[in-house]
């Protein structure tokens, strides 16, 4: 097994056992992550979002599937069940990963999955009639840096830093 392939299986067990830390020493200093819903976090802020992430999915459920890695980084499928914490609906969300590699660590971290699948299941009916809609994607970015502000600010300091 490739050492990046290892490395991303590493992320995601930690991830399946919400452990924050594990997933932020996967993580390199200088590393960026974006999705649809946080479109484009730097250091602290992408481990301070899977932190608050880990922190809500009581009920979380990771499942990764076919996972690769090669000499500049990998690439993972994989899904998440669980209860969206502002509607209380379950959301059963598939999610292709691109990763590129620095240094022995994840440096760039690329999730994608159709938000207007997941706005279905997260939303219910506002999520079907326009998730489609770019608003509401743009709603839904607003909401979810506005949590990651609060969560940062209330947990300064107790949540890990990539490295």
């Amino acid at each position: 097994m490739h050492a990046n392939e290892k490395l991303i299986r590493e992320f995601y067990a930690a991830f399946a056992k919400r452990d924050a830390v594990g997933m932020a020493g996967c993580y390199h200093p200088d590393v960026a992550f974006s999705d649809p819903a946080f479109p484009m976090l730097r250091g602290k802020e992408a481990t301070a979002m899977w932190a608050m992430l880990c922190g809500r999915g009581k009920d979380l459920e990771i499942i990764l599937g076919d996972v690769s890695g090669d000499n500049e980084g990998g690439r993972a499928h994989w899904e998440a069940k669980y209860t969206f914490s502002q509607t209380g609906r379950f959301v059963h969300n598939k999610i292709d990963a691109v990763f590129a590699m620095r240094d022995g660590k994840i440096v760039r971290h690329i999730d994608t999955f159709g938000f207007w699948t997941w706005s279905r299941q997260s939303l219910g009916g506002l999520g079907v009639m326009l998730g489609w809609f770019g608003p509401l994607k743009s709603m839904v970015r607003k909401k979810a840096a506005k949590s990651l502000q609060d969560y940062m600010e209330k947990h300064e300091g107790a949540f890990p830093v990539p490295g």
